[in-house]
């Protein structure tokens, strides 16, 4: 009964250290995604500049899991280059390791100092636990909930790990554990074990702390000797779970990373492998070195050495791993995009919510660029009779139409792991924003269907009409540029500026079509260009319409007003008392509709 309880306990522990370092490390994502972003993104064409940086981001997200993948995500959207991503790849090795220093923490006793007293995890883990839940439960902002997770997460992974002691002290001694340990004697079954195990748990640092926790129980019997091979076999284990996995169905190059990861660890265990077993057999460092009973803190610090030594010794050879993985995945023809930044997100991108919304909005400003363009071609056919496009404005409006699909998949998927409430307000815009990129190229192809219509019933717009029309198609065309600019910016302050020509041209329509109203009645205008001609209004002053709800969404994300009513909002600035906002509608008035008056 007794060894039941204790592997119950065991698997109980197990199970809250794991969620514990998933949790912690979910929170150090979550708070410094728009940092993690930025610094890779400035990763240069310098390898050790890449390591640096690769150790810095995975010690700081306690993940090289989440590197990993994200570095192949970055691969994906274009942001690094195979060779960039290398250097990170030799850098997350060695930032994991710091996952392991702060297991050791709990090895630390007191002694009566109050500073060692602070850091004792039995001391430390109840602090973080009551200022995480202070922070999830009484402070309502999204941005406490990270850091309240980092706390959680901190203290679940000591209790978890305080139990996983208990729960392993009574079976120390036991026939069954003594078994386990002559058969991790063999330095081959120890990779074996550590490869296995952390195939299983799929994370190095669990794995690691696993080993830790069984090796601080006094009368584990595990020495240096039984415990170096074990860790290199846990540094085969992650490049499976990790970099094989995330790389299918990427790129080739996403894929040559998931090479490069294989034979870096393989290549560092077996040199390591050979010159500790070297080492081992000269009794170097003396005979009781290897024999000695290893503790937490000889765990940690045997992982950071030999990460950081393999490093230093792999990163003169990275061109070689990048050509060996270019001869492992060679090139293959792939189906070429007239404009492939459509065709950049990857869900992998989940994993830092912060760099997914960043890679989102870059491509929804590619999407918005690719229907202004198209929409001024459009323009062009209807007004200029111009064909010389009319196949690139087919692929175009495909290209829009396919990528409207994926990202509303992606966005929506991105919608439920996003944390903090700006990048939920901006997820929120971003799925708004979409649909309207869309319809303002449909309302473009629209234009090319009535220019076709003109031509197959053998009729055409007078001189008068294509002045009118050429002159609210320059108006339509400035929206659209006037919207993308503030768009890709994010300048809300450039958004306030839509509206009023947005209204200016809404007043341009119904000039129009009264005017044209007019000539129809008077026969002065053939009825079939004439109904042509309405339409055409029609569709651009919807086109309008969509740069003024990409606006409104804009200046929503911070203003608590318009988010919650935004017809009141258009309706308090349309009733004229914003100073700012008259000055801008009588300068679009006098752009426009003064020239429309005079063109009679």
């Amino acid at each position: 009964m007794e060894i039941l309880s204790a592997i119950i306990q065991l698997l109980g522990g197990l199970a809250m250290f794991l969620y514990g370092i998933e949790l912690m490390g979910d929170g150090l994502k979550n708070s410094s995604g728009a940092t993690l972003k930025k610094v890779l993104e400035k990763v240069t064409g310098n390898v050790l500049m890449g390591v640096i940086t690769g150790a810095l981001v995975t010690a700081v997200i306690q993940s090289s899991t989440a590197t990993i993948v994200l570095t192949v995500a970055l691969i994906g959207a274009g942001v690094l280059n195979l060779k960039q991503a290398v250097s990170i790849v030799m850098g997350a090795n060695i930032g994991t390791t710091v996952t392991a220093q702060i297991i050791r923490l709990g090895s630390i006793e007191s002694d009566g100092s109050w500073l060692l007293w602070l850091f004792d995890t039995d001391t430390l883990a109840p602090i973080a636990l009551v200022a995480g839940i202070i922070l999830l439960m009484f402070i309502k902002k999204k941005s406490a909930k990270p850091v309240g997770d980092i706390c959680i997460g901190f203290g679940v992974l000591f209790v978890g790990l305080s139990l996983m002691t208990d729960g392993v002290k009574p079976l120390v001694g036991t026939g069954a554990f003594m078994a386990f340990i002559d058969f991790l004697a063999n330095p081959l079954f120890g990779i074996l074990f550590g490869l296995i195990l952390t195939v299983i748990v799929q994370s190095s640092s669990a794995t690691v702390g696993m080993l830790q926790t069984v090796a601080s129980v006094p009368g584990s019997g595990i020495t240096f000797a039984m415990a170096y091979p074990i860790i290199m076999g846990i540094n085969l284990g992650t490049c499976v779970t990790t970099a094989m996995v995330c790389s299918i169905g990427s790129s080739r190059d996403a894929k040559r990373t998931g090479v490069v990861h294989i034979a870096f660890n393989t290549i560092g265990t077996v040199l390591f492998m050979v010159v500790m077993s070297i080492l081992q057999k000269m009794q170097a460092f003396g005979a009781e070195f290897w024999t000695a009973i290893v503790d937490s803190g000889g765990i940690a610090n045997f992982q950071t050495i030999f990460n950081l030594i393999t490093a230093v010794v792999l990163i003169p050879f990275a061109d070689q791993l990048v050509k060996l993985s270019v001869k492992v995945v060679k090139d293959e023809p792939e189906k070429t995009h007239n404009h492939p930044e459509l065709y950049t997100l990857d869900e992998k991108l989940y994993i830092s919510p912060t760099v997914a919304v960043g890679e989102a909005t870059k491509a929804i400003i590619s999407m918005g660029i690719i229907a202004r363009e198209n929409f001024a071609r459009c323009c062009n056919v209807l007004l200029k009779n111009d064909k010389s496009q009319l196949d690139l404005i087919e692929t175009d409006e495909d290209n829009l139409d396919r990528f409207a699909d994926r990202v509303d998949n992606f966005l929506i998927g991105l919608s439920k792991v996003v944390e903090t409430e700006a990048e939920d307000r901006q997820v929120d815009m971003l799925m708004q924003t979409v649909p309207s990129f869309e319809r303002i190229g449909d309302y473009g192809t629209n234009l090319v269907e009535l220019a076709e219509r003109l031509e197959k019933e053998g009729v055409g717009f007078s001189d008068f009409a294509k002045k009118e029309l050429a002159l609210i198609c320059e108006a339509v065309n400035e929206i659209l540029d006037v919207t993308l600019k503030a768009f890709a910016s994010n300048d809300d302050e450039a958004a306030k500026r839509i509206e009023p020509l947005e209204e200016t041209i809404d007043d341009m329509v119904r000039i129009l079509k009264d005017r044209h109203t007019k000539r129809l009645k008077n026969g002065t205008c053939a009825i079939p260009s004439g109904l042509v001609f309405m339409e055409a209004l029609t569709h651009l002053e919807r086109a309008s319409d969509h740069c003024s709800s990409i606006a409104v969404m804009m200046l929503a994300r911070t203003n608590e007003t318009i988010l919650h009513n935004h017809y009141e909002y258009l309706r308090m600035i349309h009733a004229g008392n914003d100073e700012a906002y008259r000055a801008e509608r009588e300068y679009r008035r006098e752009q426009y509709i003064t020239p429309l008056k005079n063109n009679k």
